[in-house]
């Protein structure tokens, strides 16, 4: 599976993007996803992640509430919209296909990872 994340950018704190995350390839309908972001000189963190049914969602405490993660039906597409964005949410965001059918907070159960897509908000 190879996947790609787009639709970063710009945006002034307050404002919204959604974030798409596609797979090449093959689908990973049968996979968890999560979503990541690294900002300059952290570790990467999570940020949320969606089973393969997409049932179950987890959210980082710093990003519930302002962020939502979906899936398409077609398995190919996972979305993460992010509103109320503040600064510190500024980083390299990337999607991640789990081993399992089950999204994790830990970044050890991702398999395939994409190339991330760059988040810049402004005060």
């Amino acid at each position: 599976v190879q996947l790609q994340a787009s639709g970063g950018g710009l945006v002034q704190a307050g404002g919204s993007l959604r974030l798409s995350c596609t797979a090449s390839r093959r689908t990973f309908s049968n996979n968890g996803v999560g979503w990541f972001r690294q900002a300059p000189g952290k570790e990467r963190e999570f940020v949320g992640g969606i089973n393969w049914r997409g049932g179950s969602i987890l959210y980082a405490d710093s990003v519930k509430g302002r962020f939502t993660i979906s899936r398409d039906n077609t398995g190919s597409t996972v979305y993460l919209q992010m509103n109320s964005l503040k600064p510190e949410d500024t980083a390299v965001y990337f999607c991640a296909a789990h081993t399992s059918a089950y999204a994790s907070r830990q970044k050890e159960g991702y398999r395939y990872w994409g190339q991330g897509t760059l988040v810049t908000v402004s005060s």
